[in-house]
Parts: structure tokens; C-alpha cells; sequence
């Protein structure tokens, strides 16, 4: 096929070099881009086929643009490609050389060797990004002008390719950064120099009960907003007062944060960290905040702890103490009935501290996961009935009674720790109500064993039911009445779940307290 005239030969180049021009400006997406490169040298050159191959990232070559070859031969310059050893950091002109002469020892084997061909290497900034092959129907070489054209063709696609691949790997970087932020379990903001929020994740949005769209584009002072004055300097007094001062200034403050209405105040701690610019001008500040509900908690359940134990240990010492020194007196002549109540008052006080020491030694076993237990088949009705029979002998008000059917099976359980949760629970219906009766039924089910212990006191207030099981809880009329460190139903249940079963409090207030546990049963041989 002829080419145009002379005149129009060269309009048409300059037309084809304008439309490679546009695809550097308006096409980002690589694989577009390397098709429209292609298909044009093709058509200036009056070619028959080409391809184009670029670096990978791993430092291989692949090939990412074809036209007019067969899916045989792209395996084949492929497997030629992926033989080649070339390092980025190689001397540019090495590596085209090696390319070159490794492709064109392949072309001269296959079939159509009488094609004439001609690469070009893809250049930018000193470095080797890709090759451009084309292939013509009629063995005649390129011309210089030819070579030419392809060249400013090779420079235009180099320079495309590199903006492609800077935007791809932009794109990359902000997927990356959007999966981060939204995966954090932290609320992350990203602020501007004048305090706008640009980026919200979702743990925030999820934190304020908000949608992320209502957040983004508002200012700080609209978004954190303090239920009292927080503990540190706020970020917008901070600013005024010139911070940050260095890079490295991060500023940390802490509150109680406004959520939407109908959600109370959230305890959250707040960290700024400034993002400066080479110049040193402040471009973002990247604010983190996080939840400190349980740390709030365990803040107060450590002065409750401190507390409770105090109290619950100052008592038992005072009283022997007490008791003591006035038995030590030698200006007085005590007779032996007075001793003798001297030191029964003496010997259940210093059980009572032996008690609370081992709730106290095994809460602190169980929050570090070492509460042991040496399961080993029980017969529940006697390890109750034993149990029944020693408490039995502390009050005259009440009557414990225990109801086991017949025929009762075995269950795996560590006999001293079941011993422990069936003593708690009937002390607590002593402790808690005034007299009558204490019962103590079980029932079987194919795979586990149900005991409940009832009394007929004032039983469980709705509102103090589900806290009866925390650590340290007590309720509030029952702190008025009552010695303890409300450690009893927190080791009684975690006792009973260490054995696989679970505890539970039946809500009907006003019939009494009513506390049942579920045990499984043993395998049977």
C-alpha cells in the first residue's frame, strides 16, 4: 500500500502525534492508553501487527498491548520476555541491547521471519519502562523518517505510560488508605489546616450514630462537641495558642463527647497529630479518637475495689482486734463463757477473712485465666445434701429443703468448686431473706442437670438484675443490710461456665430470689 503524498504524509503524521498528545492528557487508564498507542503507530506505519511490553512491578517483563499476532505467538515472545534478566538498575542502552537481541532471535524463528520489524524502547527520566514492537507486511526496513515517527511516538507513549501508572498507583494508594481508615477500630479524622473535616471513617460515623456524608465538610467545633469541659487543651485553643510548634506535637485531651440525642455522652479520648509540610506550613491534622468506656470502668471498678475491700477487711480485723486486746487485760477476770464467746466471734471473723481472701485470690485467678478445675464424676444429691446439713446448724428462721429425683445421674464436675457455688447461693438466701423457707429442686434433661436454689425474701429488683453477676456489684438496698464484696454470684457463675454450663436469675420479683445453674452430665460408658 502507497502512502499519501508527500505534503499530506506529513499533516497526517502531525495529526497522528496530536492524537498521541490527547491520550497523554485525557486517557489514565493504562490498558486503554497502551491499545490507543498501539493501534496508532500501527496505522502511522502502515504496519500489520505489534505489541507492547512494560516492566512489572515484581522486575519482569509482561506483554500488555497486542494487535495482529496470534495467541501462539504471544506465548511464545511471553516466554522470551520472561527469560530476560534485566535489572532496573541496569545501564539503559545494556538493557535494551539484551531485549533486542533475545526477541529478535525468536522473530527470525517463526514462520512469518520475513516480516520487518522494528522496536523502540519506552524512556522516562533516565529509566527503561517498557518496549514498543511493530511489524510490517512487506520486507522492506524502516525508513529513518519511519524510525523517526515511531520514536517521538515512543517518547509521547513513555511519558503517557509513566502518568498512567503514577495514577494507577494513586489509586492504589487511596483504595489502600479508604481500606485502612475503614478498618481501624479507632475513629480516625482528617482534618485541614482550618480545622474541616475532609475524611471520616466508619468507626467514627459509627461512634456519633452519624452518617459519614454528614460528617465530611463540617468543621471540628460542629462535630466535637463536649458534654462538660474535658480534660486538656481543645484543638481550637490549641491552634489559637500557635500549636503545633513542631512536627511531633501531637496533643491528647479526653471527655465526654456529644452524640446524637438520643444517645447518652460517650467517654473518649482524643490524640491530634499535625501533618507539616516541607516548607513547615501545616497541611492536615489527623485526629484519632477512641472509646475509652472500658477504661472509664475500670477506673471505678478499681474504686469500687479499693473501696469495697477496704471496708469488707477493716471489719473483721477491728473486731479481733477488739476482742482480743480486751481478753489480753490483766485488770480484769474474764469467766469462761465470756471467753469462750470471745473467741467464737474471734474464730468466725478470721473465717470470714479466710473467705473473702480466697474470693479475692480467685477472682484475680479468674481475670487471669488461671481458675483450675479437677472435674471427676459427682453425685450431686449428697455433695447438696452435706452442704445443706452444715448450713443448716447457722439459722434458726429458716428451713432449707432439697428435692432430687430418683435416680439421679453423674455428672463431670470438680466436687470443691460445686461445693463453693451451692454454698454461696444458699448463704445468700440466709443473708437475704428474713426467714422462711430456702428450696433447693434439680431437674434432668437428656444432656445436663438443672438445680435452682429459691427463698422467699424480697427478692431480685428488675433493675439490679442484670448486674448481679459483675464483680464487685451490689445492690443498693442490699449494701445497706448486708456485709459482703458482691464477689459471690461473679465466681459462682464463672465456676459454673468453666464446667460448660451457664447461671441464670429467674426475673419474677416480689416471689423471692431464685438463682439456677445447669451442669452436664457425665458420659455415660
Amino acid at each position: 500500500m502507497l502512502g499519501p503524498l508527500l505534503p499530506d504524509y506529513r499533516v497526517w503524521q502531525r495529526d497522528y502525534l496530536l492524537e498521541i498528545s490527547r491520550a497523554l492528557t485525557q486517557e489514565l487508564d493504562l490498558d486503554k492508553l497502551l491499545g490507543r498507542i498501539l493501534r496508532i503507530s500501527i496505522e502511522v506505519l502502515d504496519g500489520l501487527a505489534g505489541f507492547i511490553a512494560l516492566r512489572s512491578e515484581e522486575g519482569g517483563w509482561k506483554i500488555r498491548a497486542s494487535h495482529g499476532l496470534t495467541t501462539e505467538v504471544l506465548s511464545g515472545i511471553e516466554h522470551q520476555l520472561y527469560n530476560i534478566s534485566t535489572q532496573s538498575g541496569d545501564v539503559i542502552e545494556a538493557e535494551i541491547h539484551t531485549i533486542y537481541a533475545q526477541l529478535n532471535e525468536y522473530f527470525m524463528n517463526f514462520e512469518q521471519s520475513q516480516l520487518a520489524s522494528v522496536g523502540l524502547p519506552l524512556i522516562t527520566r533516565e529509566k527503561l519502562v517498557g518496549v514498543t514492537y511493530i511489524f510490517r507486511n512487506y520486507p522492506n526496513s524502516f525508513s529513518l523518517n519511519d524510525q523517526k515517527l515511531l520514536s517521538n511516538f515512543a517518547n509521547q507513549a513513555a511519558i503517557a505510560v509513566q502518568n498512567a501508572q503514577l495514577y494507577r498507583q494513586i489509586n492504589r494508594e487511596k483504595l489502600r488508605m479508604t481500606a485502612l481508615l475503614d478498618s481501624a477500630a479507632d475513629g480516625i479524622l482528617i482534618l485541614s489546616n482550618n480545622l474541616r473535616i475532609e475524611r471520616c471513617n466508619q468507626a467514627f460515623a459509627r461512634l456519633l450514630d452519624l452518617p459519614a456524608e454528614s460528617i465530611v465538610n463540617k468543621s471540628h467545633e460542629e462535630i466535637i462537641r463536649w458534654a462538660s469541659p474535658p480534660l486538656g487543651l481543645t484543638m481550637e485553643k490549641a491552634v489559637a495558642g500557635g500549636w503545633p510548634l513542631t512536627a511531633h506535637a501531637h496533643l491528647y485531651i479526653e471527655g465526654d463527647l456529644i452524640c446524637t440525642s438520643n444517645r447518652p455522652a460517650l467517654p473518649v479520648g482524643i490524640t491530634y497529630a499535625p501533618l507539616v509540610g516541607e516548607d513547615g506550613v501545616l497541611t492536615n491534622i489527623i485526629t484519632t479518637i477512641r472509646d475509652i468506656t472500658r477504661f472509664r470502668q475500670a477506673e471505678e471498678l478499681k474504686s469500687t475495689f479499693i473501696s469495697v475491700i477496704s471496708h469488707e477487711l477493716k471489719t473483721p480485723v477491728a473486731l479481733i482486734k477488739g476482742y482480743v486486746s480486751t481478753l489480753r487485760r490483766e485488770d480484769v477476770s474474764w469467766d469462761r463463757e465470756i471467753i469462750a464467746d470471745s473467741l467464737a466471734v474471734i474464730e468466725d471473723e478470721s473465717d470470714r477473712l479466710t473467705d473473702l481472701i480466697e474470693n479475692l485470690l480467685d477472682a484475680s485467678r479468674l481475670q487471669a485465666g488461671g481458675l483450675r478445675i479437677n472435674p471427676a464424676d459427682l453425685y450431686l444429691p449428697d455433695l447438696v445434701k452435706r452442704t445443706v446439713e452444715r448450713l443448716q446448724t447457722q439459722t434458726q428462721k429458716h428451713t432449707i429443703q432439697m428435692e432430687f429425683p430418683e435416680d439421679y445421674p453423674l455428672v463431670f464436675a470438680d466436687e470443691k468448686r460445686i461445693a463453693q457455688v451451692v454454698s454461696n447461693l444458699i448463704s445468700n438466701s440466709i443473708k437475704y431473706a428474713a426467714k422462711g423457707e430456702i428450696k433447693i429442686r434439680s431437674r434432668i434433661l437428656a444432656d445436663q442437670v438443672i438445680i435452682c436454689v429459691s427463698d422467699q425474701g424480697p427478692g431480685i429488683a428488675v433493675d439490679d438484675l442484670p448486674h448481679i453477676f459483675d464483680r464487685f456489684y451490689r445492690a443498693p438496698d442490699a449494701a445497706k443490710l448486708t456485709k459482703g464484696a458482691g464477689l459471690g454470684l461473679f465466681l459462682s457463675k464463672s465456676i459454673i461456665e468453666s464446667h460448660n454450663g451457664r447461671m441464670w436469675a429467674d426475673p419474677e420479683a416480689g416471689k423471692g430470689a431464685k438463682i439456677c445453674f445447669s451442669l452436664p452430665r457425665a458420659a455415660e460408658e
